[in-house]
């Protein structure tokens, strides 16, 4: 892992660490059941973790950006079943993320590998890319690049980071964009799966804080 890919994800576990804590019994287990294509209820959640309805609730609630449906089901954090720029297949079901970061963080959580598509955000281009828990497969274009933001803190995830966390089918491509974000960068996409991976690991094993990208 590069310098910089370390000193990126050391910001960004200091910047997004304060969305929530306590918490990293639930967003696993949260993420495992939306993967299965269906919205969560309150009480699948409880079988999972082993925790009370009220602490689960209490948990969710904290989740900032947590989606739910009209009657009160869980359909997406991080992971969602509401449609995204980021199509993101599961065992052959179409789910989505908040973000291109998302894509190469939840293999390693599922502990199963996935296909990722999405459009380059200046071009349209679509970006696709095989992921496995432990690497990425296989990227197309080769030369497509993520972008990345450290956010000052977040109580929003999704719209402090989530939202400018863009892929791109080439640096090229992002020139223009991180023209108009000066603070952010771009990373070629394997090195931005070894920093969610960093990333992941960091706040795991951290304040017990939840990956909030």
């Amino acid at each position: 892992m590069s310098t910089d890919v370390e000193y990126l994800a050391t910001r960004l576990g200091n910047s997004l660490s304060g969305a929530a804590t306590g918490l990293s019994w639930l967003w696993p287990a949260l993420l495992r059941l939306l993967a299965r294509g269906e919205p969560v209820t309150i009480e699948q959640l409880t079988e999972a973790t082993g925790k009370p309805a009220e602490e689960v609730r209490a948990g969710l609630a904290a989740l900032a950006d947590t989606e739910y449906d009209e009657v009160g089901r869980v359909v997406g954090h991080g992971i969602t079943l509401r449609p995204t720029p980021h199509s993101f297949e599961v065992d052959g079901r179409q789910l989505y993320t908040w973000c291109a970061l998302d894509t190469l963080i939840f293999p390693a959580v599922l502990d199963r590998p996935t296909r990722v598509s999405s459009p380059c955000h200046s071009t349209g281009t679509l970006v696709r890319v095989e992921v496995d828990p432990h690497e990425v497969v296989g990227v197309e274009p080769a030369a497509a690049v993520v972008s990345i933001v450290t956010p000052d803190g977040c109580t929003s995830v999704r719209s402090a980071f989530c939202n400018q966390v863009h892929y791109f089918a080439a640096p090229a491509a992002a020139a223009t964009w991180v023209h108009e974000h000066p603070d952010a960068t771009v990373l070629p996409v394997r090195e931005a799966f070894d920093l969610g991976h960093r990333l992941t690991q960091t706040l795991l094993t951290g304040p017990d804080h939840p990956p909030c990208c």
